[in-house]
């Protein structure tokens, strides 16, 4: 199965508990970009990425760009 690499730019940079909530959802790097945060990692499938976007939802962040990259083998 092949995951996907993905790269979200919000606005705003993360409170605590955002930055905890996403790392607590999966493994993602989280680089401040200002005024933006860069949020990138592997989504799994759908269902995964589709959970991300519901999170960034809950957490009132909001997405200002969602690029998908290559898929990598795993």
């Amino acid at each position: 199965m092949s995951q996907r690499y993905y790269e979200f730019r919000v606005t705003g940079r993360l409170s605590d508990r955002a930055r905890h909530a996403v790392d607590e959802f999966c493994e993602v790097s989280v680089e401040p970009a200002p005024p933006e945060t860069i949020i990138s990692g592997t989504m799994v499938d759908d269902s995964h990425l589709h959970g991300m976007l519901a999170l960034f939802q809950n957490l009132g962040i909001e997405v200002v760009s969602m690029r998908r990259g290559p898929d990598l083998e795993g």
